[in-house]
C-alpha cells in the first residue's frame, strides 16, 4: 500500500510541476519541467532525507555528543526491532521533532533544541518511540518524497510569480496569480490525503513502543500548546512544505485553515491515547 501511495504521489506532484512548466512555457517549458520532475523524483527517493536535514540545519549527534538521547533512541529502536537510526539536533527553539529517510536501514531521527529543553526525559521517549513508530511503518520515504517535491513546487511558483512567464505572450495575469497559489495548495491536498491518518498510527505504535502512552499524551500536551507560540525558524516555504512530518503542526490551522492541516486535532490524538492508556474504548 505504501508503495502505491508512493507512486501516487510522485505522480501527482510531477504531474503540477509539469502543469507549471507548460502554463509559463509552452512545450518547451512542459518539457524542462518534466526533465527537472525525473531529476526530483530521482533525487527524492535517494537524498530526501538529506535534503530534509540540511533544510533544518540537522547536526548528526553520537553517544558522546548526546547520551541520554543517543542512549534512548538505541533502547527504543531495540524494542521496536530496528535498527539504530541516525539521531541529529536542529537548532529552532519550536519544540518539534520528525524521522526521515527511505528505509530502516537509511533512517534518521531528529529533534529540536526546543523540544529537548519543553519536555521531560519520559516525555520525550515517548515523542522518538512515535517517530520510530514512523519509521517501523514506512512512513518516512513517503514524507520525505513529499516534502521535497511540495518545496520544489511551491519555489517554482514563486519563480513564476517574479518572472511573470505567460504574461509575456499576453497571458491572463488573474490566471497567473491563480497558478501561483494554487500549485502550493493542490501539493498540500496531495500530502494531506496522505499523511494525516499516519498520525494517529505512529501515535499508537509509538506508545506500544515505549509502553507509556500517558508520556507521549503529556508530550503532545505540551508540544500543542507551544508549537502555536514558538515561531520554527526555518522559511516559510520550508515550513509548509515539511510540516506533514513533524509530530506537531508547526503551523497554527483554526477556521478554514484546519482543514489543510496535515495533521488530525491534537485533542483527538491525546484523547486516543488516555483511552489506550486506561483501557477505554
Amino acid at each position: 500500500m505504501n508503495t502505491l501511495k508512493s507512486v501516487i504521489l510522485l505522480a501527482g506532484m510531477s504531474g503540477i510541476l509539469i502543469a507549471i512548466g507548460a502554463y509559463f512555457g509552452g512545450q518547451g517549458g512542459a518539457t524542462i519541467a518534466l526533465i527537472i520532475a525525473l531529476i526530483m523524483n530521482f533525487a527524492s527517493y535517494w537524498w530526501s532525507d538529506k535534503i530534509v536535514l540540511s533544510l533544518y540545519k540537522g547536526k548528526e549527534v553520537k553517544y558522546e555528543d548526546a547520551p541520554e538521547l543517543y542512549g534512548d533512541v538505541q533502547e527504543l529502536a531495540q524494542n521496536a526491532g530496528l535498527p539504530m537510526p541516525k539521531v541529529y539536533i536542529t537548532p529552532q527553539d519550536q519544540p518539534n521533532a520528525f524521522a526521515t529517510g527511505r528505509n530502516y536501514n537509511h533512517s534518521a531521527v531528529a529533534v529540536t533544541q526546543g523540544i529537548m529543553r519543553l519536555l521531560t526525559r519520559d516525555e520525550l521517549k515517548g515523542v522518538l518511540a512515535h517517530e520510530l513508530a514512523h519509521i517501523k511503518n514506512r512512513d518516512i520515504l513517503i514524507g520525505s518524497i513529499a516534502a521535497t517535491l511540495a518545496t520544489a513546487i511551491t519555489y517554482m511558483a514563486y519563480i513564476a510569480m517574479f518572472f511573470g512567464g505567460g504574461r509575456d505572450r499576453g497571458g491572463n495575469p488573474i490566471a497567473l496569480i491563480a497558478m501561483v497559489i494554487l500549485a502550493p495548495i493542490a501539493a498540500t491536498v496531495i500530502r494531506l490525503a496522505i499523511s494525516r491518518t499516519r498520525e494517529y498510527g505512529a501515535d499508537k505504535g509509538g506508545a506500544e513502543i515505549s509502553g507509556n502512552p500517558i508520556s507521549l499524551a503529556n508530550a503532545l500536551r505540551k508540544l500543542g500548546a507551544a508549537s502555536g507560540r514558538v515561531p520554527l525558524q526555518v522559511s516559510e516555504q520550508v515550513a509548509d512544505s515539511t510540516s506533514h512530518m513533524l509530530i506537531a503542526s508547526p503551523l497554527t490551522g483554526k477556521g478554514l485553515g484546519a482543514l489543510f492541516s496535515t495533521h488530525p486535532p491534537m485533542d483527538e490524538r491525546i484523547r486516543r491515547l488516555e483511552n489506550m492508556a486506561y483501557g477505554r474504548s
